[in-house]
């Protein structure tokens, strides 16, 4: 037997957890058919019943305006291509926010689908005090509710064996609690009708949960989507219906938030019971600080540097291994083969090239480690938050901050992340500076770079130089952003900045299974991902600038060190006139290789930059991948 269930919830309520608690490491991800959004799905086995659990991007409601509230409302809807009906739904709910988490369980139950409530991070709703009677709100919202603590794994039993109830037919739909006004229920009905007469045009029928939601969200994707295909006279039917429904100018949709939370009201009177006096909770207290204007911005600063002094720092004894490693290699498999192309190929271009990846991993892994620390504690809404005074600047909001942190990493992902921004000018406007921040691609350019020219010296005693430097070229990608998003915002994409409406999580001690996860798929990224390229591309740099071998090179510099062992030398100049001969021999093969020659052949172009053919050629090679410019 097998059952698809979406896992659903709003952002920070540990929807993560619950989904690697429930799939362990049987998950995979992937991008679904047509949009750029995460698909991310894994399988459970309950006792004979398999389970298809598809992990949805956190959302606060069905009213879809950002993409990735759009592709949960589609799935939700069974309208999204590519992807199976969902048999029912597993909603995920923060228990120490309860209030603001159920009006999103307030639309789910209008979906009609069966439903498990898994009420998790009951240890600080305990903490805080207050007193949850999971049987009675069970009661009320017509589905079972499951008190949980998913990051140390107390309640998933009973999570599974209620999801087993459901994946086996044992739950029916839950009936909404919420019920719009009787108009509001009359004018759905008129619209469904209507809408029942284009279903051939359609292709399907639609819900009534979508018209209502097609009636409250004006302007929304619902109705962009709908009108597409209807045309005018549809659009204008709306209108007219939105209009007889709308109260002395108040709009439908902050009538239906009024009698939401009037329901929410009801639904947690007695079933919820908060202590006499409000105690101040110790995220309250940090806050204070993380979050003030000068002490908060200096947090955040010395964090940042603290992460890139331990990037040079405790990365580097890590990296001197692995390059002791790899040049061992070399020199054992150079002693096994003849003199000649496979022995170069060999030690010059496998054992090279992946030597050149693996040797930078340890810091990218670092890179990973802090990020993915900083963010398991809780900290990276408050530096968001931190930085919307910076952002709003040049027009945009703390919403930017993520995505543009996360193209640290790679631009790629960080472009990505986007999708979470409502305003569709602040997100094409996010889109065109997340690249100018200093990627992972850039880190060894960086390191070799810093290595080569910046001094290995202490400045007041305390900080390395390396990570000084390090710190100053990442946060260069911020101070250029920041003028370049005001140009775009100025001219291009002109409006107001957005209000920055932001959660801001507890904070909780990092797990650690959760931090080791992701900087192990950082780092397999890393290595399955640039490595292949760059091992790749590094073999092809070493071909082409191996051949033409021609064998009269060799003739030539062996006669001059033959020459050099017989005129008499001391045995250290003999030495150091040998390797000035293998040099020079060696730049005599790259210089007639095909490499050198296509080198020479656009090294004009390049000249008025102060480079030789030798840079054109490495900077015209990195364009597939930064990272190349080091083969």
């Amino acid at each position: 037997m097998h059952c698809t269930l979406a896992l659903v919830g709003n952002p920070n309520v540990g929807k993560t957890a619950v989904f690697n608690a429930l799939t362990g490491l049987a998950h995979n991800t992937g991008n679904y058919p047509g949009v750029t959004v995460d698909r991310k799905y894994g399988k459970a086995d309950l006792d004979g019943i398999s389970i298809v659990l598809v992990d949805l991007p956190g959302s606060y409601s069905l009213a879809a305006r950002s993409p990735d509230e759009i592709l949960v409302s589609d799935v939700l809807l069974d309208q999204q291509r590519g992807e199976a009906a969902i048999d029912g739904l597993v909603a995920v709910v923060d228990a120490s926010n309860i209030e603001r988490n159920l009006y999103f369980i307030s639309q789910l139950l209008e979906l009609g689908k069966p439903m498990v409530i898994a009420l998790n991070m009951m240890d600080i709703a305990k903490r805080r005090k207050l007193d949850i009677d999971a049987n009675a709100l069970s009661e009320r919202l017509g589905a079972p509710v499951i008190p949980m603590c998913a990051r140390n794994g107390e309640g998933i039993g009973a999570l599974r064996t209620a999801m087993r109830k459901l994946a086996s037919g044992g739950l029916s739909a839950p009936i909404p609690g919420y019920l719009p006004s009787a108009a509001h229920q009359e004018a759905v009905a008129l619209l469904k009708s209507e809408l029942d007469g284009y279903a051939e045009i359609l292709g399907r029928t639609v819900p009534e949960f979508e018209i209502s939601r097609l009636l409250v969200d004006k302007n929304g994707y619902a109705e962009k989507r709908l009108c597409r295909h209807l045309g005018e006279s549809f659009s204008s039917s709306l209108a007219e219906h939105r209009a007889n429904l709308t109260l002395n100018g108040v709009s439908l949709a902050a009538l239906e938030a009024r009698a939401r939370y009037a329901w929410i009201s009801d639904i947690m009177n007695g079933t919820v019971v908060r202590p006499d006096i409000r105690t101040r909770h110790r995220s309250e207290s940090i806050d204070n600080i993380l979050t003030h204007r000068v002490f908060g911005t200096l947090v955040f600063a010395a964090l940042m540097l603290l992460v890139f002094q331990s990037i040079f720092a405790g990365a580097a004894p890590i990296m001197d291994l692995v390059d002791g490693g790899v040049g061992a290699l070399g020199t054992w498999a150079g002693a096994l083969l003849p003199e000649g192309m496979l022995r170069s190929l060999v030690v010059d271009g496998l054992i090279a090239g992946a030597g050149g990846v693996l040797i930078f991993l340890p810091q990218i892994l670092l890179l990973s480690f802090f990020i993915a620390l900083l963010e398991d504690v809780g900290y990276m809404s408050r530096a968001a938050f931190l930085l919307d005074r910076l952002l709003g600047w040049c027009g945009l909001s703390g919403q930017s901050f993520i995505p543009m942190l996360s193209s640290f990493a790679c631009a790629i992902p960080g472009i990505m992340a986007t999708r979470t921004i409502h305003n569709r000018h602040d997100r094409l406007t996010t889109i065109l500076v997340a690249p100018l921040m200093s990627c992972s691609a850039r880190l060894p350019v960086y390191i070799i770079m810093i290595s080569a020219f910046v001094p290995d010296r202490k400045v007041a005693g305390v900080f390395d130089l390396h990570g000084l430097t390090l710190f100053g070229m990442y946060m260069l990608g911020i101070v250029v952003a920041v003028p370049v998003a005001w140009i775009i915002k100025r001219f291009f994409f002109r409006g107001e900045k957005p209000p920055f409406l932001l959660e801001m999580p507890s904070y909780k001690v990092p797990k650690a299974s959760a931090v080791l996860q992701k900087v192990y798929s950082d780092g397999r990224e890393f290595v399955v991902r640039a490595g292949t390229l760059i091992c790749a591309v590094a073999v092809l740099v070493w071909a082409m600038a191996y051949f033409p071998h021609d064998p009269g090179i060799t003739v030539k510099y062996d006669a001059e060190r033959q020459a050099a062992t017989t005129i008499g030398l001391g045995e250290e100049d003999v030495t150091a006139r040998l390797a000035e001969i293998d040099h020079l021999e060696s730049g005599e093969y790259l210089r007639t290789s095909v490499l050198g020659r296509a080198g020479r052949f656009i090294e004009p172009a390049f000249r008025p930059l102060g480079w030789d053919w030798r840079i054109a050629t490495a900077v015209v090679a990195s364009f597939p991948a930064r990272e190349i410019i080091i083969a």
